[in-house]
């Protein structure tokens, strides 16, 4: 239950996310996670999870790798770490990121106690990935610069 609710919660820190974005294809993105994170959320909630694996389908980390990879087209390299921040829906973005990281690490004391489809856990990794960098694009894209570590 701590996983589903965890994921639940990453779904509804999205949303919130979107509500600040001005970007429509960033916000097209997130839309789709978010119908990804349902599908996610019902198998992790079905105690027969191989009866709802057949009628849901399973989202691919690859969508997200594919997405990540356009992000890093436009964004700048990292030079340093970066202090998570600047537009709201950067802040908003960063904050579901961490909720995702939380989503993955109950996701991994789950697979020790049931069988969990391994794509689940390695599309919660590559989310987590994703998050980052539409946090980044977002700033970029609005012209605010990221306050470096140090």
């Amino acid at each position: 239950m701590e996983t589903y609710g965890t994921i639940d919660e990453l779904n509804a820190a999205i949303g919130l996310a979107r509500s600040f974005l001005q970007d429509e294809t960033i916000d097209q993105w997130l839309e789709t996670v978010q119908r990804e994170l349902f599908n996610i959320g019902s198998i992790l909630a079905t105690p027969q999870k191989k009866e709802i694996s057949t009628r849901v389908q399973l989202p691919s980390a690859e969508s997200l790798e594919h997405t990540i990879d356009k992000c890093d087209e436009e964004i700048p390299p990292l030079q340093n770490f970066i202090l998570p921040g600047g537009t709201k829906a950067a802040a908003a973005l960063h904050l579901a990121r961490t909720i995702c990281r939380r989503a993955e690490c109950h996701l991994v004391a789950l697979k020790e106690q049931e069988i969990v489809d391994p794509e689940i856990a390695k599309y919660v990794n590559r989310l987590g990935d994703l998050l980052f960098n539409l946090a980044r694009l977002e700033n970029y894209r609005r012209g605010v610069e990221e306050i470096q570590w140090s």
